[in-house]
Parts: structure tokens; C-alpha cells; sequence
């Protein structure tokens, strides 16, 4: 937060672990952040392993806490589950958690979307009818899941288009901090790994000497560049406790601290 907060995000986002095992810590640290960090803090919500009073229990406090921004998501699967399997007494899906968190009124709601084929869908048209399921629920935007090549979000972004899909759909980016976990990552959510990078990535270790941080950076300022050239106004990176790199991607893009820019004037 020290570090990207002088960016002015437009917010920032605190995640759960998987399977919702960090429940308490997430909601500790939104309320405090968004106490004292000046920023606009989202919490992320999901619908594992509690019931539907849990959840929204948790979603009053956040409101009580002054928390404006839920990112809606049904989450990953316990540790050791294989599947998603809903709580007896709880949310069956994200979209379901959506409807009741809109009927609230206290949030404004993110969602998460796929613009490649999610491990559990049937095909990438089930994926954006489900997005679209989302929206109608009651969301106001989507998140992305990362990818590596620009052409992949634009020929998502044109699909949603094409089914009626007007709500902002802004793209997730992943500075690459560790290659062996990023590929683990890609495998987990169904990104598909260019040869290119991963030829790039592999030639970055065995050089040693901080190359794979400099081509990390030069990898993904190039997608945003892209990205940007292509319509795109608003990036979402997944910082992964390494925020150097998202620092030199947006300083490498022109964004700035303010304070910085007024020592420039």
C-alpha cells in the first residue's frame, strides 16, 4: 500500500486465501486500510464454506467498516477439495451472492471473468454467458483473470460485446514474480503460456544477475502498452506481495506518483 498507494489506483483490492482460510484476517485488514490508507479499498467475498448469514455478515461488517467495494466471486474450492461444493446453508454460486449483495445497496460490485476458457466451463461461450449472468445480477464490472498476449483480451472483449455485455471489463495483469509459480498459476485457471515467454523466461534464470525481473517488467509494460492501444482505460494488476514491479510497469507507462510529478514541475 506504501508503495502504490502515491499512484492514486482508482482501488485496491484485498484478497481472501484459498478456500476462504483467511476470512478474518481479509476482513481485519480492509477495515483497517480503509481507515487509515486514504485509499478506496475492495474486499473480495466469496461464497466458500460459510452460509448465507456467514457471508453476509461479513458483508455488513464491511459496510459498517466504510467498505464501498465488495469483488464478488464464488471462490476456489477448500484445500484438498477437488471441486466447488456450496455450503449447505449457503450461496450456491457468485451469481446468487451478487443478487443478495446488490439487494443491500451498500456495495458496488466487481466480478471476475475469464477470457479464456475456465477449467470448469464447457466452452468459452459458457464463460461469457455466465459473465453476462453475473452483470444481470446485478455487478457493475469485471476483472479479468490474467493472460499474456493483448489479441486474447480483445477477441474476449468483442464476444462480450457481441452478447450484449455493456459493463466495463478491465484486464488483469500479472507481473510475472516467479516464472515456476506463474505457470503453475496458468495451468490452475486455464491461461495458456506463449512459447515465446516461456522460452524468454527460462533463457532470463539460467542468466541470472535480476534479468527475469527486468524482462517481467519489459513483458508486461509492453501488454499494457498494448492493451492501451487498443482502448483499454483501466488496468488491474495482480500484485502478488511483489509491488516494485507493478511500481516500474506504471512508471514505465508514464503513470506517476503526484508528489513526483510536482518535484519534476
Amino acid at each position: 500500500m506504501q508503495a502504490l498507494g502515491p499512484l492514486e489506483p482508482d482501488f485496491v483490492s484485498v484478497t481472501y486465501g484459498a478456500g476462504g482460510a483467511t476470512r478474518e484476517l481479509t476482513r481485519d485488514a480492509v477495515a483497517t486500510l480503509t481507515k487509515t490508507s486514504g485509499l478506496n479499498v475492495a474486499a473480495h467475498l466469496t461464497c466458500v464454506d460459510a452460509s448465507r448469514a456467514e457471508t453476509l455478515q461479513i458483508a455488513r461488517g464491511f459496510a459498517s467498516a466504510g467498505v464501498r467495494e465488495i469483488v464478488a466471486l464464488r471462490g476456489d474450492p477448500p484445500k484438498g477439495s477437488a471441486r466447488f461444493a456450496p455450503h449447505p446453508e449457503g450461496f450456491a454460486d457468485s451469481c446468487e451472492l451478487i443478487s443478495a449483495l446488490a439487494e443491500s445497496g451498500d456495495f458496488r460490485i466487481r466480478v471476475g471473468a475469464y477470457p479464456e476458457k475456465h477449467p470448469e466451463a464447457a466452452d468459452a461461450r459458457a464463460d461469457i454467458e455466465w459473465l453476462k449472468r453475473k452483470i444481470d445480477a446485478g455487478a457493475s464490472e469485471a476483472i479479468t483473470q490474467f493472460f499474456f498476449e493483448a489479441e486474447t483480451f480483445f477477441r474476449f472483449r468483442d464476444a462480450c460485446e457481441k452478447a450484449g455485455i455493456d459493463a466495463p471489463i478491465r484486464p488483469g495483469i500479472l507481473p510475472i514474480e516467479n516464472w515456476a509459480g506463474a505457470r503453475r498459476f496458468a495451468r490452475a485457471c486455464g491461461a495458456r503460456v506463449p512459447g515465446w515467454l516461456a522460452s524468454a523466461f527460462d533463457r532470463a534464470e539460467r542468466d541470472g544477475e535480476g534479468r527475469a525481473d527486468l524482462l517481467a517488467i519489459a513483458v508486461a509494460t509492453e501488454l499494457c502498452s498494448e492493451l492501451v492501444e487498443g482502448g483499454v482505460e483501466h488496468l488491474h494488476f495482480y500484485t502478488l506481495n511483489r509491488p516494485d514491479l507493478t511500481r516500474d510497469i506504471c512508471h514505465a507507462l508514464g503513470r506517476r506518483a503526484r508528489a513526483e510529478l510536482r518535484d519534476v514541475a
